[in-house]
């Protein structure tokens, strides 16, 4: 049996999620007219007033914002609300190491956590289930908002956090968790380092497990299942709307239903702008319709997705999005956490190399490698193994600080990586994803 958190949402009619999407969105544009003079200024500069929005079919004649926007506008200048009234702040990384960093205030707290709650049911949760969270906690979204979710819900909690796999795994089976949430790649490692423990997955008292926060293939869904004895959801969010539970997979894992009652979604033409009719593939743009402190309008996510009306047999009848096929930028998703080649690049500059470089990323165990081959200088080349060494040290140690995790470095000999008359191929990806 299906299993709602608010069912008089979740299953409401189009009419009334539309009637809910119009009042909120005329709202929501006057909040961010009266509060937040960055869109203001571009609402000006595209001829708009709040008066010309009067319902979400106005949608499309507001602006849209971009990454760049929110590196622009660093720290306070999207803020909707006086700092005051902020309770908290969730942090991603960015392309050039300064963070997006979004604000929240305690009813966007409550409504984000509503959303993972939904997500958490939808995969068969209720008071009566344990909850594992291994997503990262702190400035990263993933722990914070499946913990809060878990709350809501009522499950009992395991805040474990990512990492430590040896606790991991005792807490699975001592408190007998039976919803999992953390990373696929992570997922994968928990079950092989069961199997190698002898565990089958009858002897594990997992049921769900709720994976996000990086691209995973089916075939890496049903490894899962398979290891675990689980039935494995996706989850789909960004830091700059809230976090997880924009969106989740409900048991007819068909794609995504996305919170209509807190987002408005869009596909559009990622060269002109145009919106895209549902079954279009193109770049999913964001609104946030209820966020106080940091109401996002048409934010541009660069995830090239499409959208389905298409009824689905769990009984709720907000739009699914498909699982993103890729992106409109050079953005990797690595272990969970966003790389830009124009990060890595920036190091290497720092520290003397030329921009000769290639990153490989690979899949190796279940478990994304980051490997950066870093052409030498003519002065540095050297067949002294130590001093290699010590500056494939110092790079490691440069990117760990720039990246937020480990990458492998490899020193070449000068002009040993290939030129190309076009465009240069930085990156190798190697993982069927």
């Amino acid at each position: 049996m299906e299993r709602y958190y608010q069912p008089e949402i979740e299953c409401a009619s189009r009419e009334k999620i539309k009637a809910i999407q119009d009042e909120k969105l005329v709202r929501q544009v006057k909040h961010v007219w009266d509060n937040v003079p960055y869109y203001r200024k571009k609402m000006e500069e595209a001829g708009i007033t709040p008066d010309d929005i009067r319902s979400s079919d106005d949608l499309h004649k507001l602006p849209f914002l971009s990454k760049a926007d929110l590196r622009e506008a660093y720290p306070y200048g999207l803020v909707g609300v006086p700092l005051k009234d902020c309770v908290r702040i969730q942090s991603t990384s960015g392309t050039t190491g300064k963070r997006v960093v979004a604000f929240y205030t305690q009813h966007d707290i409550d409504l984000w956590e509503e959303c993972c709650a939904r997500a958490i049911m939808a995969a068969g949760g209720t008071n009566e289930d344990v909850c594992q969270v291994s997503y990262g906690y702190g400035l990263f979204t993933g722990g914070p908002g499946l913990n809060g979710g878990s709350h809501k819900v009522g499950c009992l909690t395991i805040p474990t956090s990512s990492g430590n796999t040896e606790r991991q795994i005792m807490f699975i089976r001592d408190l007998n968790a039976t919803i999992l949430c953390c990373t696929p790649s992570y997922a994968a490692y928990l079950g092989e380092s069961m199997k190698e423990m002898g565990l089958k997955p009858e002897d594990i008292p997992l049921k769900a497990g709720i994976f996000g926060a990086e691209a995973w293939s089916e075939e890496m869904r049903h490894d899962i299942e398979n290891t675990l004895g689980i039935k494995a959801y996706d989850i789909y969010g960004l830091t700059e709307l809230s976090g997880p539970g924009v969106s989740f997979e409900c048991s007819a894992q068909s794609g995504m239903h996305i919170n209509e009652d807190h987002f408005i979604a869009e596909i559009i033409d990622p060269e002109s702008g145009e919106v895209l009719p549902d079954g279009e593939q193109g770049e999913l743009v964001f609104t946030s319709i209820d966020k106080e402190a940091f109401p996002l309008l048409r934010y541009r996510t660069r995830d090239v997705c499409s959208l389905s009306r298409e009824k689905c047999s769990c009984g709720r009848t907000h739009v699914k999005m498909m699982k993103p096929k890729g992106r409109t930028d050079d953005m990797l998703i690595i272990r969970g956490v966003n790389v830009f080649p124009s990060q890595i690049e920036t190091v290497l500059l720092n520290k003397g190399y030329p921009a000769n470089y290639q990153i490989v990323v690979d899949r190796v165990n279940n478990t994304d490698t980051l490997d950066v081959q870093v052409e030498m200088t003519q002065e540095m080349f050297t067949d002294n193994l130590g001093e290699i060494t010590a500056r494939q040290r110092e790079l490691i140690e440069g990117l760990k600080s720039m990246l937020g995790i480990k990458a492998q470095v490899t020193l070449v000999a000068p002009k040993s990586i290939t030129r190309s008359e076009g465009k240069a191929v930085r990156v190798i990806d190697k993982r069927k994803i």
